[in-house]
């Protein structure tokens, strides 16, 4: 299996990590933004709607780009949209964030599943799907609980600067 498949799913299992880290940080979330709990749950909610705008929208804007130009900008802005998280005490603009980078999420993910197809071998496609789609398996069992011992020990912040970094190193590689 070639590297980039790998890459591939590192870079998944970050966004899943950010996709779900929020729902084990929601005290941390509520105390700091001075929002109440179902406040704070709304930032899960726009990550949501952003995945669910952001898969068609760009699917067509970015048809004609390469699949290494457009996995590079979503992960740039994926990541620049955590940092810009990590960095606001405002709840409006972290709500904005969510929404950003679940919409590059989206584009990411379909870009993701063909690249890692057509990087191998018809009897291989299956496994690579599964190494791509197995980020998010991993993010469910490792990333979930990661990010919110990472938040409740160092700040949600912390969690976000953390997503940052794993977005910029699937980007390196």
């Amino acid at each position: 299996m070639p590297l980039a498949v790998y890459l591939l799913g590192l870079a998944i299992f970050g966004q899943g990590t950010s996709e779900l880290m929020l729902a084990g940080l929601l005290p941390e979330l509520s105390a700091d933004l001075d929002v109440s709990i179902p406040e704070a749950g709304l930032l899960i909610s726009a990550f949501a709607l952003g995945m669910l705008v952001g898969a068609p929208v760009l699917a067509v804007a970015t048809l004609r780009w390469s699949r290494r130009t457009s996995l590079l900008v979503f992960l740039a802005v994926f990541a620049l949209a955590h940092v810009a998280g990590a960095l606001t005490p405002n709840y409006a603009v972290l709500l904005g964030t969510r929404f950003v980078a679940a919409f590059v999420y989206a584009g990411f993910w379909a870009v993701a599943s063909v690249t890692a197809v057509s990087l191998v071998p018809s009897t291989a496609q299956g496994r690579a799907m599964s190494v791509v789609a197995g980020g998010l398996t991993v993010a469910t069992v490792v990333g979930l609980p990661a990010g919110t011992v990472i938040g409740q020990h160092l700040g949600w912040q912390a969690a976000f600067w953390a997503v940052a970094a794993l977005s910029a190193i699937a980007m390196v590689g």
